[in-house]
């Protein structure tokens, strides 16, 4: 089926055909069945979310019928967006609940926090690239995305003043895991994060705050754009 529906794709880029005339409705649903299902994602939350969430109106226009391929794209400013299978599987790694208070590091092009939307009660997303910070807050209000509060910043900080958070989701890879993220944790939160050395593999990890300590579980390798800081 896949292979099918990229060679679709790639008569309707031969053709020029206009955007009124792709199904991207029916590219998502393909989408969640060919590439989230078949792999395990079994939350139904997090696949309600990716079924509705219009990832193609998350990247630059000459990339949108890309959207719904089975990779990363870049959305400028040397950031991507993460393959589909990612964040469905960070989403899914969360054990999300409508009451949840989520905060995002590295919002990007607002993709991830538009999926987290659909599933918890309030997102706080942070980009330290202010364009991509001041082009998501747009984008997603646009959208109508009403529950998502986007912050230019440095995500290593994370947002002190909207903390407590019940999970908390790094968007890009770290060497470290910030403390003050651990802080602003609620007991029994959850956090995941890339972590290792840059311009290497490294490991997609999932920790859960306890009383005195965290418990660290290791879910898979990936590769990640860095987590920058601000510069002093």
């Amino acid at each position: 089926m896949r292979l099918i529906l990229l060679s679709g794709i790639s008569m309707l880029l031969c053709f020029g055909l206009a955007e009124a005339q792709v199904d991207y409705d029916e590219l998502r649903k393909a989408m969640v069945e060919n590439q989230l299902e078949v792999r395990g994602i079994r939350h139904s939350a997090t696949l309600e979310a990716m079924r509705t969430v219009p990832r193609h109106k998350f990247v630059p226009e000459e990339l949108q019928i890309q959207a719904y391929n089975d990779h990363p794209l870049p959305i400028g400013q040397g950031q991507t967006i993460s393959q589909p299978y990612i964040v469905a599987f960070m989403t899914e790694t969360l054990q999300l609940k409508k009451s949840d208070k989520v905060l995002e590091i590295g919002t990007g092009s607002g993709y991830q926090a538009a999926v987290l939307a659909q599933i918890v009660d309030s997102v706080y997303t942070i980009e330290i690239v202010e364009k991509l910070a001041l082009a998501a807050k747009k984008r997603l209000g646009e959208l109508q995305y009403g529950n998502i509060s986007v912050k230019a910043g440095d995500g290593y900080h994370g947002w002190p003043e909207k903390a407590p958070f019940d999970a908390v989701i790094v968007t890009a890879g770290a060497e470290y895991i910030p403390e003050a993220l651990v802080n602003q944790l609620k007991p029994g939160g959850r956090l995941t994060i890339p972590v290792g050395p840059h311009n290497g593999t490294r490991q997609l990890q999932l920790f859960i705050k306890k009383k005195n300590r965290l418990v660290k579980k290791n879910l898979m390798a990936v590769r990640f754009v860095p987590l920058t800081r601000a510069k002093d």
